[in-house]
């Protein structure tokens, strides 16, 4: 019953690694997977994982990704407004774009955006360009992002008195 409620999520896989952890007999080889998941109408997340064999990293890793997943502004196929976004040594700003512009953005951040539902946006990603950072940042740019009737509220005014539309009809008037 609770299945039927859930989204259907498109997932990609960004990375698979072979990591080891040096022990007293060797080396443990195990396998890191970074998957993102969305449903291409505002929700995204990021998950992570580590398993002995490739297919269960990338299981356990869309189970965590749908679990973090978070629900994103987006307007008319774009962000509301440009935002950057951090984690360690990686850093990614994003600007909104014109429609028929298309997600200019790379690797990690290119997964997020377009399984965001985000048609047309500028990335550029500055500092560490490491996946993980970069995808975790990219996600953290646009949990930050808000929407114009969340800053009216938050500003407790209407929506043209934040985007300016009276104040310029009352300066044409004057002059």
């Amino acid at each position: 019953m609770g299945k039927e409620l859930e989204p259907i999520f498109k997932e990609r896989v960004v990375e698979i690694r072979r990591v080891a952890k040096v022990v007293k007999g060797g080396k443990n080889l195990r396998f890191r997977a970074l998957v993102v998941v969305g449903d291409e109408q505002g929700t995204v997340g990021v998950g992570i994982a580590k398993a002995a064999e490739v297919p269960d990293a990338i299981r356990k890793a869309t189970r965590r990704a749908k679990k973090n997943a978070v629900k994103v502004a987006i307007s008319k196929g774009t962000i509301p407004h440009e935002v950057v976004g951090k984690l360690g040594a990686s850093k990614i700003l994003l600007k909104p774009a014109a429609p028929g512009t298309g997600v200019i953005a790379g690797g990690a951040a290119r997964a997020v955006l377009e399984l965001a539902g985000i048609k047309n946006v500028l990335a550029k990603s500055l500092g560490s360009t490491t996946a993980i950072n970069l995808a975790q940042a990219t996600l953290n740019a646009l949990k930050s992002l808000r929407s114009l009737p969340e800053v009216a509220k938050a500003r407790g005014k209407r929506i043209n008195e934040v985007i300016g539309v009276e104040q310029s009809k009352d300066k044409e008037g004057e002059n």
